[in-house]
């Protein structure tokens, strides 16, 4: 593998652009699906095959299947919904085990291995506006008992889960894809609640973790979103020893926009971020990544950072014999 076709495996597009096919073939790390990729069962299985065929390295073939308002395969159950997160974990861990079973199912039959979930944010606010019934519940150890409930199916299912939003998304009082939240909480208060899940996800050896679009003060006195952050992700590296995949939000999200497209991905790999995930395939996103590779060529950090991410996803997708 040349610099750029491992570059090529730390970002995860989706399909709208098309871009996408001639990125597989540059070695792009994975899909991400949406609602408008998915109109019938065998359809979307159709569609998994040709990102397969199309791939130089094996891809993750990712959805947001939480349930509840993030459900993606609305136009396949036409109508019936799994709950989310909230709803489901109040009915009892039978229910929430025999939920999460039936998703992660599903997603397998469509030939599918990753799945952006569970979301162990601690929704503290109740006026967030982004979070609210996707998580678990306001209280820290309740989102950890559903977070082990969750992953230990997932993975029983041949699924890799994906926990988000560090550093916790829960008392935001915006939403990171129209603007940058802040999240002003002493460090106390931040590692005694929303931090505690990810603490515990990391020990139960979680494959990957979602790092949000958010303002934190503590971990940044300048204005730089956590998925930008080298003390964010250095927190996690080194406080809390997470060894696995660190993989940003969505990155056409407002909320980390404004740093300029090449910037901001070029701070995050650079601050350590493993991952991109860029809802489309657009010409746009496409010379992101190129742009990347031309400078990572004389530029030290940037390529130990790229080979250093590029070794981590090859180990997880080779553990998962995916």
């Amino acid at each position: 593998m040349d610099l750029k076709n491992k570059l090529y495996q730390m970002f995860i597009l989706g399909t709208e652009g098309d871009g996408y096919v001639k990125a597989l073939q540059e070695g792009l790390g994975g899909i991400i699906f949406f609602s408008k990729d998915i109109h019938s069962g065998e359809q979307f299985k159709k569609l998994v095959s040709f990102v397969k065929s199309k791939a130089l390295i094996v891809p993750f073939l990712s959805i947001d299947q939480e349930g509840g308002r993030v459900e993606r395969t609305e136009n396949i159950h036409h109508g019936k919904k799994y709950l989310s997160a909230k709803f489901a974990y109040e009915k009892g861990p039978d229910f929430l085990k025999k939920q999460t079973q039936e998703i992660a199912r599903e997603l397998v039959s469509y030939g599918l291995n990753l799945n952006f979930a569970p979301c162990i944010d601690v929704n503290t606010n109740p006026d967030n506006p982004i979070i609210g019934e996707r998580a678990f519940s306001d209280n820290p150890d309740e989102v950890i008992n559903g977070e082990e409930i969750t992953v230990s199916v997932y993975r029983e299912n041949g699924i890799i889960p994906c926990v988000k939003h560090f550093p916790g998304h829960g008392n935001a009082n915006a939403d990171s894809h129209l603007t940058l939240p802040e999240i002003d909480l002493s460090f106390g208060e931040l590692e005694k609640i929303h931090i505690k899940p990810f603490e515990a996800a990391i020990k139960n050896n979680i494959e990957m973790i979602m790092i949000a679009h958010l303002y934190v003060p503590y971990f940044e006195k300048e204005i730089i979103p956590t998925s930008l952050s080298r003390h964010a992700v250095n927190y996690l590296r080194e406080k809390l020893n997470y060894q696995g995949i660190i993989i940003s939000d969505d990155m056409i999200m407002k909320g980390v926009a404004a740093f300029g497209d090449v910037n901001a991905c070029e701070m995050a790999i650079r601050a350590g971020v493993n991952m991109f995930i860029y809802r489309n395939s657009s010409q746009n996103t496409i010379n992101i990544i190129e742009k990347i590779a031309q400078k990572a060529h004389d530029d030290i950090e940037l390529k130990n950072n790229i080979e250093k991410s590029y070794q981590l996803i090859l180990k997880l997708k080779q553990e998962k014999k995916i």
